[in-house]
């Protein structure tokens, strides 16, 4: 097998929210549960503080935030900030966009990569986010984006159907379709204080099936990301996603990047996995 990439990106890579605790939705599997792990910046500190981050050895950020009304993250609010950034800085950016358009590509290419949650089902983008957006929609964007010559990693979240698993196979053939280099397997956490605290996280044999199928499917890098449950279920889970032959894990516990290192070639890297 190929090198595994292990990241660890809360060392040098901090998550930004731009819009500090506000989320335009109340999505059934976060409830803007998520932003309050994030460090809080605003448009007038988001330069300096990116000089600051430098200076203390980090190698990058990912920008994001909530989505407002319109259903973008508002990164296009700081574009002069954004270009600032990779003009004084040596910084990578990674951004979540929401439902961008045309008229963002005049700032999105400033960024490295832009990190687009994927969902491969109507009704799943409908009881989940509960907002009037269908597949085409998503498919749209991959297509300004990588027509525009953007670097996306598509995230995939295993189970996010209330746990259920079923239409993250048909989302994986659907972006077969695009030029995508890296492609990331995140799995649901039924979190505290959302609509899916009382259900059960998605097994680890049937989310790993999901896993061996991208595996099989993908030519590029396959990645699992920042989310999935943890505790023993996250031991089980990487030791079988590391076997499946995935190339990027973030942040699995100490003893798989021990055991990791009897099975394959290991690099550590202190950044985002799409990096």
């Amino acid at each position: 097998m190929k090198k595994l990439k292990i990241y660890i990106p809360g060392v040098r890579f901090p998550s930004i929210s731009l819009t500090g605790s506000y989320c335009f939705l109340n999505c059934a599997h976060c409830g803007r549960h998520y932003l309050e792990g994030m460090l809080k910046v605003t448009r007038s500190s988001l330069l300096e503080k990116c000089k600051e981050m430098e200076k203390k050895g980090y190698t990058g950020c990912l920008l994001s935030g909530g989505m407002d009304s319109r259903l973008k993250v508002p990164l296009d609010k700081f574009a002069d900030e954004i270009k600032a950034i990779k003009r004084e800085t040596n910084l990578k950016l990674n951004a979540h966009v929401g439902f961008i358009d045309e008229s963002d590509l005049e700032w999105v290419k400033y960024v490295d990569v832009v990190s687009l949650d994927f969902v491969g089902d109507d009704g799943v983008i409908r009881r989940v986010y509960k907002i009037d957006r269908k597949v085409e929609d998503y498919l749209r964007i991959l297509g300004i984006l990588t027509k525009a010559g953007v670097r996306v990693a598509p995230h995939i979240t295993i189970g996010l159907d209330f746990g259920k698993i079923w239409w993250e196979y048909r989302a994986i053939d659907l972006l077969l379709q695009y030029p995508i280099d890296v492609l990331v397997l995140d799995v649901l956490i039924p979190t505290k204080g959302t609509e899916m605290e009382e259900i059960e996280a998605p097994g680890v044999e049937e989310s790993l099936k999901v896993v061996r199928y991208a595996r099989g499917k993908f030519d590029g890098e396959l990645s699992v990301g920042c989310m999935r449950p943890r505790g023993r279920w996250r031991l089980e889970f990487d030791r079988g996603a590391i076997l499946s032959g995935i190339d990027r894990l973030t942040n699995p516990p100490r003893k798989i990047i021990e055991w990791a290192k009897t099975v394959r070639d290991v690099e550590i890297l202190y950044e985002c996995c799409v990096m």
